[in-house]
């Protein structure tokens, strides 16, 4: 293992990519902990130092930022905007032919959609500040019972102090957008990928020591051995996948015979990787949402609905919570695997080439197989993505964990998930220029 990263260091072009990735990586921290202009940094460090935190969409944009959101920092909206953005073009791609027909047309096609996913970062990032800074200004971003000093983390609520805000965390967004582009570009994996787990992988000290400082060191050991296990099984199951042989039949083009070679198409168990937790946790988020613009005045009864949804939709820890995170989390897998896997056009371009699955014949018979088998392997995926993204949930009733509990939920599927593909590539690169790459 030591030889195999003495060689990545060996090797100049190799070394200077992971360089300039951990250059940027830097930077990215740095401007987690700037503020924004007109915080007040001394009352949110003190509101932080509460443990004050907040739940639902709040807590999962804070975790993707690692840390920044709560600090209302330049760079408080993290990754996030490009997340959302990145997802709702390619749910475009089933409502807006255009969108299908840019995605079919290669790299000119790839290209104008990266550039509509960029201009829809910016509007959602604009959206997002001034969602965040509103709540800010109310004194609701540490949750309704915070202290004096969590209603007051602004200097200056001015019009014109609110728009600079909005100018500066956007522009933010977008600098994390061109981060993530470059680090795709000249350095080493894909820079958003890489971005999120800095932010997550940030997270972790604090929330192990949490856990530590309030239920002890055996308690913390135990909550180590666990994350391994957990670690490991997560490892298993994201490179779980069901090979279906393909096999290509021979033809003669001239004098050349092409084909007649065999291959496979691989359906992984978890083939919607996060993003289903992200529908959950926002979906779950709006009812809580709502019943906070609606909490009466002080000596006024609430009304029965929001204090049903206080009592059951804000705590992570009730059992009701829990089972429609489940549910939840199972059905957006079937929805997101339904759009992002088409049997039919796999079909006909199987079809197209002469390529077919033993025993099954072309076109239509193959694309009902190809359904057939992605809805069986897509049960235990969603069942295996809605148990992990309950982790947090019952360490938080079990050891008092906050729910950026790092052994589970969208923690664990993003570090696992980005840490392979990262080693993956480094591996392939090392082996272009050695006989031995990074694995084994």
């Amino acid at each position: 293992m030591f030889s195999a990263v003495a060689r990545i260091f060996r090797t100049p072009d190799l070394r200077r990519k992971i360089g300039f990735t951990l250059g940027i990586i830097a930077l990215y921290r740095l401007g987690s902990f700037v503020p924004a202009p007109f915080v007040d940094f001394g009352n949110v460090q003190a509101c932080l130092a509460q443990n004050q935190g907040t739940s639902g969409l709040y807590e999962l944009v804070n975790l993707f930022s690692g840390g920044a959101l709560l600090q209302l920092s330049i760079f408080a909206l993290g990754i996030m905007p490009y997340i959302t953005a990145s997802i709702i073009v390619q749910l475009l791609r089933v409502v807006i032919p255009h969108f299908e027909t840019l995605h079919k047309e290669g790299q000119s096609g790839q290209g104008k959609l990266t550039q509509y996913t960029r201009y829809l970062t910016i509007f959602l990032g604009i959206l997002q500040s001034t969602t965040l800074i509103t709540v800010a200004r109310s004194g609701a971003l540490f949750g309704t019972n915070a202290s004096a000093e969590c209603s007051q983390l602004l200097t200056n609520d001015t019009w014109y102090a609110v728009l600079l805000m909005v100018v500066t965390m956007t522009a933010g967004t977008g600098l994390i957008m061109w981060f993530g582009e470059m680090i795709t570009e000249r350095g080493v994996g894909n820079g958003m990928s890489l971005l999120i787990f800095t932010s997550i992988a940030a997270t972790f000290p604090s929330s192990l020591g949490a856990i530590w400082a309030a239920k002890g060191f055996e308690t913390f050991l135990l909550v180590l051995a666990v994350g391994v296990v957990i670690m490991m099984l997560v490892v298993f199951v994201e490179q779980s996948q069901r090979r279906i042989p393909v096999q290509y039949a021979k033809r003669m083009v001239g004098r050349r015979t092409y084909g007649g070679n065999n291959t496979y198409i691989p359906i992984k168990v978890n083939m919607a990787g996060v993003v289903p937790v992200i529908f959950a946790s926002s979906l779950l988020y709006l009812p809580a949402l709502i019943a906070q613009f609606n909490t009466p005045a002080a000596g006024e009864e609430p009304a029965a609905w929001v204090t049903w949804v206080t009592s059951y939709l804000v705590q992570g820890d009730h059992p009701l919570y829990m089972a429609l995170y489940f549910l939840l989390i199972v059905g957006f897998t079937y929805f997101y695997v339904a759009i992002t896997f088409n049997p039919e056009e796999v079909a006909d371009n199987m079809k197209k080439y002469g390529g077919f699955i033993p025993g099954i014949r072309a076109g239509r018979p193959t694309a009902e197989y190809l359904d057939y088998v992605l809805t069986r392997v897509t049960l235990p995926g969603s069942v295996y993505l809605g148990l992990v993204a309950l982790i947090p949930l019952i360490a938080l009733a079990l050891v008092g964990a906050n729910a950026n509990f790092p052994f589970g939920g969208a923690s664990i599927l993003i570090i696992v998930g980005v840490g392979l593909e990262t080693v993956k590539q480094i591996d392939s690169q090392l082996q272009q220029r050695n006989y031995e790459g990074l694995l084994r």
